[in-house]
């Protein structure tokens, strides 16, 4: 049996030798992957319809292009199936796009994960998990699609923990972060449509954050909303790490937020995606003697802070709203991105 990734040549008798053989090699994550045989990466590239050499996009810091061959090879590992191949496809592209900046997120010792969210047919077509255990195991796509993702960052980025990927924790959705929007139980835009999209088309955004920090709130719109409020304002997340004072106010480094939504969709009868972060929006604050006391901005602590307040997340437009997860409780997920002094940009792109 033989196989290609990049240049290299690896040849094996049998599937535990070839597994075994990866590892050798720094494929993996740290798990067993499926070997990439020429068959099977061959059937990937079919499903895409697209040629191996083409380039989705660049990492002029490490020198690295990305060609579709070798994110077929990379979803083959994964574990995807090859009808996951487009979506895969989309992801990377809007990864590489210039405005995610991923020189940033998958190198800083903040730890990001990548997250992807799916949107539109394709949602149903690959039976993607867009309800219960939302960010757990259990579904193939979702699993798979994610660690795709993050094989694509270590094998053709060099995005390798201890070499270009210098976090310090990390967190777990770097195994795996993807989820689809549930966007049949709701009459809220679906994430897609509100960038750009039309509601037909398939998506993924990607997002460079942290972990979901989730809690569960009593039923009612205001009440779920001033609890995401408090978690996406606590100190040492991204959004409150940096920033400078002037002579009448203090500004911190641009931020976005992500609010998963789960429960019903009665919930929120009469408000919209635009209602829930015009609400959040002002809500998203530190008094600046607390910025202060954590040296999340310059200065001591003088008369008046404590009654001076700055706003964490720049505009509405910056919190990006997704309903997803089980219906049997009245939860919501907070997910604040990752930026310390150079942002990353959530990212949408159609996939083909």
């Amino acid at each position: 049996m033989t196989s290609a990734l990049d240049t290299v040549l690896a040849e094996w008798d049998d599937v535990v030798e070839a597994i075994e053989r990866c590892y050798e090699l720094g494929w993996t994550d740290g798990l067993p992957v499926v070997p990439p045989t020429y068959e099977r990466v061959a059937q990937f590239l079919d499903r895409a319809g697209r040629p191996a050499e083409e380039v989705l996009g660049a990492v002029p810091e490490r020198r690295r292009e990305v060609t579709v061959g070798k994110v077929a090879a990379n979803a083959v590992m994964a574990g995807c199936l090859p009808e996951y191949m487009p979506v895969v496809l989309a992801a990377t592209e809007a990864m590489l796009a210039p405005e995610f900046n991923l020189i940033g997120p998958s190198s800083s010792m903040g730890g990001a994960g990548i997250l992807a969210i799916v949107n539109g047919p394709v949602v149903r077509e690959l039976e993607m998990n867009c309800r219960n255990n939302l960010f757990g195991p259990g579904n193939r796509a979702n699993s798979t699609i994610g660690r795709a993702v993050r094989l694509v960052l270590m094998n053709a980025c060099a995005s390798i923990p201890g070499l270009f990927d210098r976090s310090v924790l990390g967190h777990p959705g770097k195994f795996s972060y993807c989820i689809a929007e549930n966007e049949l139980d709701t009459h809220w835009q679906p994430l897609h449509v509100e960038r750009g999209l039309s509601r037909d088309q398939s998506a993924v955004t990607v997002f460079a954050c942290d972990a979901p920090r989730s809690l569960r709130m009593a039923a009612t719109p205001e009440a779920m909303l001033a609890g995401a409020a408090d978690v996406a304002s606590s100190l040492g997340t991204s959004m409150a790490n940096s920033g400078s004072v002037g002579d009448t106010s203090a500004t911190v480094r641009q931020g976005e937020v992500g609010l998963v939504v789960a429960g019903t969709s009665d919930l929120w009868q009469g408000w919209s995606k635009a209602d829930v972060r015009e609400h959040l929006h002002p809500l998203v604050r530190r008094s600046l003697a607390d910025l202060r006391r954590a040296k999340a901005v310059p200065g001591e602590v003088e008369p008046g802070d404590e009654e001076r307040y700055v706003s964490l997340v720049p505009s509405p437009e910056d919190i990006l709203v997704v309903f997803a997860g089980g219906a049997e409780a009245n939860t919501c997920a907070v997910i604040p991105s990752w930026g310390p002094k150079v942002g990353s940009t959530a990212v949408t792109k159609p996939v083909r």
